[in-house]
């Protein structure tokens, strides 16, 4: 069978073009023909993902629409034929956008408008998450269900050294790790009102540390950075890496004591599942897709409290037996993640295409 996918752009890290590229490969053990095609292509990703101009793009058997943005492909796989299934990653909504960005919150606008106009378009609906299938369903989308993000954990779990940074970052304060964009969904400026509540109530040996680009809505990252100064908090407690290779990214995962996430809107949240990777105890507000990711690992909180939220992250710094038990749990979550269950996953969701497609097992 040719099962394409197609995502609007592809680079390197990104965890949707990533789960893409995953997806492609174990299609490909399976027998089956597999390509991704992308309207643009990250230099070092040429080759390996083939542009959406070839014709092949159009041909396959099975086409798989990874959405996550406004774009021409919309049009384009509403006008296949059939064997159309949408991959929904969610779109955040404007309304985080409204007083930092005004092209980014007409950008999501437009973007739930064209994930709407594919309602009746497609065979099967997929979110990655059960908060993203539920969505699906509010936008009309009749057969939907749940096909997780493929993530690869090795770039974190077998990242080569980084000594210096080691050394750096194991100095004597407790780490606590945010992974993604600085973006206003994300709350960062949440994480600033934490660690003054934690420095005030629990301990003074904190670093904060955000690794991700900042550049992307300057207006939301001033914001915060002023309000780190109207704290009075020293700012070389909070770190601001901007985008780092795997293997800085493993290393900031080593030296993280938690992993913390305060977001408000996630369709699955992939940092998430690296942190369970790492070993390192994830505490995050139950918002949005984060409690279907978390599965019942990590610990979930919520009204969002900053004094509760404070004396957690100091149990989960010093409590030993918390620790053991919560990494323990991660690490039978993150299983739930693992090849065989996107396998089993890619069998079925071909097998609903049609009695005609070909499964693994009869090729």
């Amino acid at each position: 069978m040719i099962v394409n996918q197609w995502v609007p752009a592809a680079h390197r890290g990104d965890a949707i073009g990533d789960s893409a590229r995953r997806v492609r490969d174990l299609l490909r053990t399976m027998g089956h023909q597999a390509d991704l095609f992308a309207l643009t292509i990250d230099d070092d990703l040429r080759g390996d993902v083939r542009p959406f101009s070839e014709p092949a793009a159009h041909a396959g058997d099975v086409t798989i629409f990874h959405f996550a943005l406004v774009s021409p492909m919309t049009r384009a796989f509403a006008a296949l034929p059939g064997g159309r299934v949408l991959q929904y990653h969610n779109v955040t909504p404007a309304h985080f956008f409204a007083p930092f960005d005004a092209e980014v919150f007409r950008l999501s606008l437009l973007s739930r408008d064209d994930v709407r106009s594919l309602a009746g378009h497609v065979e099967l609906a997929l979110g990655d998450s059960e908060f993203n299938r539920c969505e699906l369903e509010d936008m009309g989308f009749r057969d939907t269900g749940i096909f997780p993000i493929a993530i690869n954990t090795t770039r974190i779990t077998h990242a080569s050294p980084r000594p210096a940074l080691d050394v750096l970052l194991n100095d004597g304060l407790h780490n606590f790790l945010f992974v993604g964009r600085i973006a206003p969904n994300k709350k960062i400026e949440d994480h600033i009102r934490l660690a003054e509540t934690y420095k005030r109530y629990v301990d003074l040996h904190y670093r904060f540390i955000f690794v991700g680009r900042t550049d992307g809505m300057p207006r939301y990252y001033n914001m915060v950075r002023a309000l780190i100064k109207e704290f009075d908090m020293p700012p070389e407690r909070f770190l601001f890496t901007g985008p780092v290779d795997d293997d800085d990214l493993a290393a900031y995962y080593r030296a993280a004591d938690v992993y913390l996430s305060l977001s408000e809107h996630e369709g699955f949240c992939v940092p998430l599942l690296e942190a369970m990777a790492a070993d390192v105890p994830v505490m995050a507000y139950a918002s949005t897709a984060v409690p279907d990711t978390l599965g019942g690992a990590g610990v979930l909180f919520e009204p969002k409290d900053m004094e509760y939220a404070a004396e957690l992250l100091g149990e989960l710094v010093y409590n030993g037996d918390l620790r053991r038990r919560v990494i323990a749990r991660q690490r039978q979550r993150l299983l739930d993640f693992g090849d065989a269950r996107i396998r089993r996953e890619l069998q079925q969701l071909l097998a609903t295409m049609g009695p005609q497609r070909a499964t693994e097992s009869t090729l």
